[in-house]
């Protein structure tokens, strides 16, 4: 497994490490994937997964980073502050290595939050502190209120057909050596992506290279400078499969080819504050009609 700085902190962690949303699968397939080199685990208090992450990792916690996150309605100090506590508690340790801010809440003053996260730093409760769902202007508030602590990564979707991040946040965190955290890097599921490939271009390059489709998808992202991923699977056989994703690289003609071949998309400014306010039912909603429509109406309202 391929190690990349996180930011500028002096800390390797994997490229690829192991996605927990919508996990059900239990801490053996995560310990699996932590065993395979993905010694990096993403979680949150809203997953409801934290303990089973603080169960795959007992025994090696020591080698293994570990990121949470923070549910926005917990913002507030005196929230935020038993929040932590709590996540420390289900995940069996006394640090989380990357405590990150769910998604903005503008109800909030971010002052207050990030009051709150620097005194977690200062009390060694938190090693380093990151945002999710943050836009440039939401990251530089929250790097000013936080002060003389840097924000040292975003997590944010971005993958092969949802390249909207490539505007204007991925280059911001490029130039400001803010590491982005790839969520979705397989979409909302490997279907929906051939979806975007009419010619079968992912398939041909699998059978070139002798990777798994999965694994070009999931390098693809990888290829991209300041980008690690974190994809989710609920099977040792679909975690292990993601791991292969790294120790190595497309080539640039193969980069070129998905690139003039894939149907991609940069979301609009409205199409993101729809999809950021949309109640969580209402998006599982839209995502279960999506699926069963035909692809060729699918592949116009990905």
């Amino acid at each position: 497994m391929i190690l990349t700085e996180l930011a500028n902190t002096g800390v390797f962690i994997p490229e690829v490490g192991i996605g927990t949303w919508d996990y059900h699968a239990g801490p053996g397939p995560l310990r699996k994937g932590l065993e395979a080199g993905a010694l990096f685990i993403d979680t949150a208090e809203s997953y409801g997964t934290e303990a089973a992450v603080g169960e795959a990792v007992r025994g090696m916690r020591e080698r293994v980073f570990i990121a949470t996150k923070v549910s926005p309605q917990h913002f507030r100090s005196a929230d935020l502050r038993r929040s932590v506590d709590a996540s420390l508690k289900r995940l069996g340790t006394d640090v989380i290595d990357l405590l990150q801010l769910h998604e903005p809440n503008p109800s909030i003053p971010i002052a207050d939050t990030m009051q709150a996260v620097a005194g977690l730093l200062d009390a060694g409760k938190v090693r380093f502190a990151g945002v999710s769902n943050f836009s440039v202007t939401q990251l530089q508030e929250a790097q000013n209120a936080l002060g003389r602590h840097p924000i040292v990564s975003n997590q944010v979707r971005y993958n092969l057909i949802d390249r909207t991040i490539e505007q204007d946040l991925l280059p911001y965190c490029r130039a400001n050596r803010i590491t982005v955290i790839a969520y979705c890097p397989l979409a909302r599921g490997l279907n929906r992506i051939r979806d975007c490939d009419p010619t079968g271009v992912i398939d041909e390059l699998a059978q070139t290279t002798g990777r798994s489709p999965a694994q070009i998808v999931i390098n693809w992202c990888l290829c991209r400078d300041g980008v690690v991923a974190i994809p989710k699977g609920n099977s040792i056989e679909h975690i292990l499969d993601n791991c292969g994703a790294s120790d190595w690289r497309l080539s640039r003609e193969q980069l070129d080819l998905l690139d003039a071949r894939i149907q991609f998309r940069r979301r609009s400014r409205f199409d993101q504050l729809v999809r950021q306010w949309l109640p969580g039912p209402l998006q599982t909603l839209a995502v279960g009609t999506m699926n069963v429509l035909p692809r060729g109406l699918r592949r116009r309202l990905r």
